[in-house]
């Protein structure tokens, strides 16, 4: 055990008349005596003190020396063992290699100086750490210790490092793009600065897409600035700029704009200049979560006086102390079993604001709703309660949070789905059509005109492309095909039966239509006839001319070729009369696929057991038009779920960092979201939320990822 270096001012010279020191240890050693008597050996390399004496033998010296000269070998010593230190390959972590990261590589476990400043950047992008921890003195003290050798970069040249992997990693997803056979989704956020300066707004371009492997990605292209003063058509036209950069502005599909404040301006002009030549209708869509909070917010401004009221009874049981107390005396005599300290009483809770957190409403009814005995016992008690919450208004208050309750578990659905497939919410957004038109009609007056506000809206929003393109999502599920579109439509328009089958046919047709545009693009074989599985169109198979083979032909072959043609003409005569069918028309004649406890799952998931994706990458090949419009229609991203204007705030140390960089930090810490490497707790979080305004701002080391 090592002494510490205070006790360097006791040492006491060796007397060389005792025994001599032989082994070669003592060449990177010097012995010296204590005033106690006691012998320490001190490193000539890194002064450090070891016990010297009679006893302690050499071995422990040696295993020090292995350590300190980690460097290499000396002359003359034998080999020392070097500190083992991962090296990972610079080129395959820029191309998202995915090597296991707890596995040392022993054919490079020797020290490299770039692959760590590498390493060290990667570490910076992934976890959000400002660039200055390299000059923290812990930080130092830790890496000097553990690799000596390692010259720790600078602030900025570990800026000029992040810079440098955005750039790679930007130059190889824009290969991959414009290599994607398939058309793209775009959502777009406005965000701010928390610092006031110059280009305070910051616009994010995101895009949805299915890549070869049917894996459902997301990309943050950009993250750029926005002059205050801009208008909906020169932001447009940043947009487009953006988009021409990364050559997919041909390939879009849709365009969601819902948390912008420009987006009622620049989403209709992005719209239009992008359809402009294009072979495929655009669309402009609105987030189902959008809709709902929309229509949420709307309606509760029409029970702001029953949802008033019940706030102000929760604000005069907190007025005294006598009064908590005689509530909790009610609670504990007409509460049996519930807790008397109710957690509508919170801080939190009592801080509702009616008009922006319809959330906060819907908990403290929640809460409250179990206490409605109470409040009726205290109602009888206390004479002065009785201008707040009346026996007669409960009811009501019940009623009120029992929609609130079907809204709140649907928006939690949306929320909480690992892979948000754009098939998986029609079935739910017509269950919220049907409900919106039977709340209408509630027997009480104040929650019926809350319902059909919420049902004006709804519909405003609903019909149009949102509702197309869901209900192309749906027949896309082999679940569901066009029965779900039936039975919504027939029973949403019950009223009138025209009506509802003029709605099916509309979609239908507008599917077809589609179809028809694709297909019309397509490259691979459209038609079967019968049971022939020769395709025609643009299929490979033989022509029955021959002209395919060389015109040098052995007997074998000629054999060979007639007994084929034969087949073909015996086919072609045999199956005259049958009609030529599209893969469409198959995927329809086939009956629905049921597989048990898929669906919505008695836990509230949706799609439990069930992936569309990899149903339509086993299909592919038997619907090949089909697999193209799944490929692109399933990537809409229609269950984006809002980001309110708090969270969309940066923090303080990226606010105050150069737009380029804010940019390349964002950009290339989600793009390095599909490494392995990456910590599985960060899977499905959205990369900006980790540079989003946190407590503590820049005083934090480290800019954690939060969830929405």
């Amino acid at each position: 055990m090592s002494e510490p270096p205070a006790i360097l001012t006791n040492l006491v010279p060796h007397n060389p008349r005792f025994r001599r020191l032989r082994s070669k240890v003592w060449n990177d050693f010097s012995k010296e005596r204590l005033s106690d008597g006691n012998f320490v050996a001190i490193c000539h390399h890194c002064g450090k003190q070891l016990t010297a004496s009679s006893r302690s033998g050499t071995t422990h010296l040696k295993n020090h020396l292995n350590v300190c000269l980690s460097g290499g070998a000396r002359p003359g010593r034998g080999r020392k063992r070097k500190l083992v230190v991962r090296r990972v390959h610079l080129n395959q972590t820029l191309n998202n290699s995915c090597s296991n990261p707890n596995t040392i590589d022993s054919s490079h476990s020797s020290f490299d100086q770039e692959t760590s400043r590498f390493d060290l950047a990667m570490m910076v992008i992934k976890h959000g750490y400002r660039f200055s921890i390299v000059e923290d003195l812990g930080f130092r003290d830790f890496v000097s210790r553990l690799q000596p050798g390692f010259q720790i970069p600078d602030f900025d040249s570990v800026r000029s490092d992040c810079m440098k992997i955005h750039q790679s990693n930007r130059s190889n997803l824009k290969t991959d793009l414009m290599k994607l056979d398939s058309r793209v989704s775009l959502l777009m956020d406005s965000w701010q600065s928390a610092v006031l300066k110059a280009g305070t707004e910051y616009l994010s371009l995101t895009c949805h897409f299915v890549d070869k492997d049917w894996k459902l990605k997301k990309k943050i292209l950009n993250f750029v600035p926005l002059e205050s003063d801009f208008t909906g058509t020169e932001i447009t036209s940043v947009i487009l700029e953006k988009l021409h950069e990364w050559g997919i502005d041909k390939k879009v599909l849709s365009v969601m704009l819902d948390n912008c404040y420009f987006s009622d301006e620049a989403g209709p002009q992005v719209v239009n200049s992008l359809s402009v030549g294009a072979k495929f209708e655009m669309f402009h869509v609105r987030s189902c979560a959008y809709i709902l909070n929309f229509i949420i917010q709307e309606g509760l401004q029409l029970v702001k006086e029953l949802t008033g009221r019940v706030k102000s009874s929760i604000r005069f049981i907190r007025s005294s102390q006598n009064r908590y107390l005689r509530f909790q005396e009610a609670v504990k005599i007409s509460c049996v079993g519930l807790d008397k300290k109710p957690s509508f009483l919170s801080h939190e809770i009592n801080n509702y604001n009616g008009n922006n957190d319809w959330a906060s409403v819907y908990h403290m009814l929640e809460s409250v709703c179990k206490y409605q005995k109470a409040f009726v016992r205290l109602y009888e008690w206390d004479p002065e309660y009785r201008a707040y919450v009346a026996p007669d208004d409960w009811p009501a208050v019940l009623s009120l949070f029992e929609c609130l309750d079907v809204l709140h578990h649907t928006l939690e659905k949306f929320s909480n789905v690992e892979n948000p497939t754009s098939n998986l919410y029609f079935n739910e957004i017509c269950e919220i059509h049907l409900s919106l038109k039977q709340w209408r009609a509630n027997r009480y007056e104040k929650v019926a005109l809350m319902a059909g506000k919420m049902l004006e809206k709804f519909e405003e929003f609903w019909e149009g492309n949102n509702k197309t393109l869901m209900a192309f999502a749906s027949i896309l599920d082999p679940r569901y095909k066009t029965k779900s579109i039936e039975y919504f439509f027939k029973n949403i328009y019950n009223e009138d039966p025209f009506e509802a089958q003029t709605r099916i046919e509309n979609i239908q047709n507008g599917f077809v239509e589609l179809y028809n545009k694709y297909a019309a693009e397509s490259k691979e074989p459209v038609f079967y006839k019968g049971n022939n599985t020769n395709r025609t169109g643009t299929g490979t198979g033989y022509s029955g001319t021959g002209t395919e083979y060389s015109n040098v032909k052995t007997f074998a072959q000629i054999t060979l070729f007639d007994a084929r043609k034969g087949l073909d003409d015996y086919l072609q005569e045999t199956s005259t009369g049958q009609t030529a069918k599209s893969d469409l028309d198959l995927y329809l004649e086939e009956p629905v696929l049921r597989i048990t406890g898929t669906g919505t799952g008695e836990e509230g998931e949706l799609g439990l057991g069930f992936e569309v994706l990899g149903w339509w990458r086993a299909f592919e090949a038997k619907y090949p038009v089909l697999g193209r419009m799944a490929r692109d229609i399933l990537a809409v991203p229609v269950s984006a779920v809002p980001i309110d204007d708090v969270a969309r705030v940066l923090n303080d140390y990226l606010s105050v960092l150069d737009c380029e960089t804010v940019q390349g930090l964002i950009c290339a810490q989600d793009w390095l979201r599909d490494d392995d490497h990456f910590d599985k707790k960060m899977e499905g979080v959205t990369a900006v939320h980790g540079f989003a305004d946190i407590d503590g701002g820049c005083n934090n080391t480290n800019l954690p990822i939060i969830t929405n």
